[in-house]
């Protein structure tokens, strides 16, 4: 798989446009896996509109130096991430190839800077959603099945030091996803009472339920595909959808086999291993 693009070293110096500043930390950053001061010293605290111009540039390296896009995930959904991080409203980040995982399938550490996990569902569409006003019922005809995720976050952001426009910028705090490869439909599933529990090297370190999702996963699909076609990126049919956080997430201080179970949706393990010389 392809890690992120390379760049220049990271630097402290400013530059005269706000956005383009922005995008230099944070791609240097990700080229050598140093995080960079957070970038709302360049974009200030609330403007999420450069915020996603940022991310937009970012993906766009990205995606000149072979990067896929697969989907969209959706961040600081669940009241428990919103307090670890002060940040109380949603966001989302785009998918690509590179970050997409088996379950089972190793997940080499040594492409991360700063990982943590947490259980989540993914939505496989079938349909476009490309409504400015999606709904819930537009969400549910468009869905062709749910798969257990789980969701290594990453920040290219020292210290995880985040505003929202620091994790926007940052494409939602991204870093890999691993799906299990068992699909579920949708059809006669309150996916708010679906139970989650996340195990570490077979201890559970966190627990959750999809009504922490905003409200539900299906809610917080709708809030982004609404989002999406309003930034002129909308979602497409075969698109992975990261609906959120169902519970903490949790540190991943190196190797180790975290699994996931959902309530009648079944498990998933990510493998995470140390890179041999």
């Amino acid at each position: 798989m392809t890690d992120h693009p390379q760049a220049g070293p990271a630097t402290d110096a400013p530059a005269d446009d706000p956005v383009d500043a922005a995008v230099a930390l944070l791609t240097a950053a990700a080229a050598t896996r140093t995080p960079c001061a957070p970038v709302r010293r360049h974009l200030g605290p609330t403007d999420i509109t450069a915020a996603y111009e940022v991310q937009r540039r970012v993906a766009t390296v990205r995606a000149a130096a072979g990067a896929r896009r697969v989907g969209a995930k959706i961040g600081l959904t669940a009241p428990s991430v919103q307090q670890q991080f002060g940040v109380f409203q949603p966001d989302f980040g785009v998918l690509f190839d590179d970050m997409m995982y088996a379950h089972t399938e190793p997940v080499p550490y040594g492409r991360f800077l700063q990982p943590r996990a947490e259980g989540e569902i993914a939505f496989v569409l079938g349909r476009d959603l490309d409504l400015p006003g999606a709904s819930v019922a537009d969400v549910l005809r468009a869905t062709e099945f749910v798969l257990p995720a789980i969701e290594i976050v990453d920040s290219r952001i020292t210290g995880w030091d985040l505003t929202i426009t620091d994790t926007v910028a940052d494409n939602a705090s991204s870093g890999a996803v691993v799906l299990g490869t068992t699909p579920y439909p949708l059809a006669g599933r309150d996916l708010s009472k679906v139970g989650m529990t996340l195990h570490r090297d077979g201890e559970p370190v966190s627990f959750g339920a999809g009504h922490a999702c905003l409200g539900s996963p299906v809610v917080a699909v709708a809030w982004l595909a609404r989002e999406m076609v309003r930034r002129e990126q909308p979602l497409r049919a075969g698109d992975v959808v990261m609906s959120g956080a169902l519970g903490p997430m949790v540190p991943v201080g190196g190797q180790g086999r975290y699994r996931l179970e959902l309530d009648g949706l079944g498990e998933v393990e990510a493998v995470i291993e140390e890179e041999t010389k």
